[in-house]
């Protein structure tokens, strides 16, 4: 058939490929031009790992992208409804284009954040992984968050280094159940992590971190995992943005401006900056490729309806479980309900460990499957939704 419709997704994330490989797969008259700044996919899940040394999180984007996609190694600098340009020059006309930058990492506003290491993309956790290979034995490093990211390097980097202390600053898993708590504060103490709750850091110095209680710990390495800084494309392009700079777009994904830009992300956090989008009115999406997958399918389905002249279906979308990894052996499956509170279910311990490598070994299968042109299911109610979420 010929081609009939150009659309442009910038960026190849999550939900930046599953959208490109929706439209190749179930749209034979549209053709897909993908722009990346490197020819591979991160997985950011793993990054933590990269860090550590205890794994990797690349893999080849002509190995997970439609065989009709087109990837353009390189970066954009304006969007526009029907052009994109990038920094090498080149323009690219379209019909649509997929917003799909995702986020960075940023300093934020601890004095001498710009001292502290990050696992926020694959260059930071490189360097990361570089000084901790080349710190001598017995270094301090001090990891900064209690979260989910936090929790995963630090456990991580206590089990693939234990020739270095651990500590955390932090309240680890606060906003998990008591039980998971206690099991999260047990594996901690399992690995030697030290852990400093109830207090944050005020400064960060050389060789040390001072928190707000006056006290101050020694710190040969810091790593700090909050903390997301949005690119400025989307404010330099003069698209609608939020005070942080996100893409803001309606429930159905499309730019609240009404042109013919659709914003997804690999996560799109409303409380606090993350991703490169928010959606208007939606105040439960967190950072996860839980999320990104399906708004990335969604945001497929809406560039086609916007192509056919139709009016988009509003985003449905529910959460099912959280998955956090707590060294190579142990971890924690906390399910949820669709709003993403957690229930008082969980599985902790060995077993959770193998579910957690499922779900991300799975992510990658079910892009693989999409790229050969297996699509998922075009009608997206409530409950279609979430089986799609539990299957990433």
């Amino acid at each position: 058939m010929t081609t009939q419709f150009h659309v442009v997704v910038v960026g190849a994330g999550y939900a930046g490929v599953m959208a490109a490989n929706r439209l190749l797969a179930e749209h034979p008259e549209v053709a897909v031009t993908v722009v990346n700044p490197r020819p591979v996919f991160v997985e950011r899940v793993r990054l933590h790992q990269v860090a550590a040394g205890s794994g990797t999180a690349t893999h080849e984007l002509s190995d997970l992208l439609h065989p009709r996609a087109t990837l353009h190694v390189g970066s954009a600098v304006r969007i526009e409804p029907h052009a994109v340009s990038l920094t090498d020059g080149t323009v690219l006309p379209c019909d649509a284009v997929i917003y799909a930058v995702g986020s960075t990492s940023g300093s934020g506003a601890i004095p001498g954040a710009e001292k502290a290491f990050s696992v926020a993309d694959l260059d930071s956790a490189t360097a990361l992984h570089d000084a901790l290979l080349e710190a001598d034995d017995h270094a301090s490093v001090v990891v900064i968050g209690g979260g989910l990211t936090g929790l995963e390097t630090v456990t991580e980097l206590a089990q693939s280094h234990p020739r270095h202390t651990l500590l955390l600053v932090g309240d680890p898993g606060a906003a998990l159940p008591a039980n998971t708590q206690r099991y999260i504060l047990h594996r901690l103490d399992e690995l030697g992590v030290q852990v400093r709750s109830g207090t944050q850091v005020a400064r960060i110095d050389d060789g040390s971190v001072v928190l707000d209680d006056g006290s101050e710990i020694p710190a040969t390495l810091v790593v700090r995992t909050a903390g997301f800084s949005v690119p400025d494309l989307a404010r330099r392009s003069g698209l609608p943005v939020d005070d942080d700079g996100r893409l803001r777009v309606r429930d159905t994904l499309q730019a609240v401006d009404g042109t013919p830009i659709v914003g997804v992300g690999d996560s799109m956090p409303i409380v606090g900056v993350g991703d490169a989008v928010v959606v208007d009115g939606n105040d439960h999406l967190r950072m996860s490729c839980q999320a990104a997958m399906p708004l990335g399918t969604h945001g497929a389905d809406t560039v086609w309806q916007l192509l056919q002249g139709r009016e988009p279906a509003p985003l449905s979308l529910g959460f099912v479980t959280t998955c956090i990894s707590l060294g190579r052996d142990r971890g924690v499956v906390q399910l949820s309900a669709r709003d993403d509170t957690p229930s008082r279910w969980a599985v902790r311990g060995r077993l959770a460990a193998p579910v957690k490598e499922a779900v991300v070994r799975g992510t990658i299968h079910s892009m693989r499957l999409q790229a050969r042109g297996r699509a998922l299911p075009t009608r997206r109610g409530p409950d279609t939704a979430a089986r799609e979420k539990a299957r990433v």
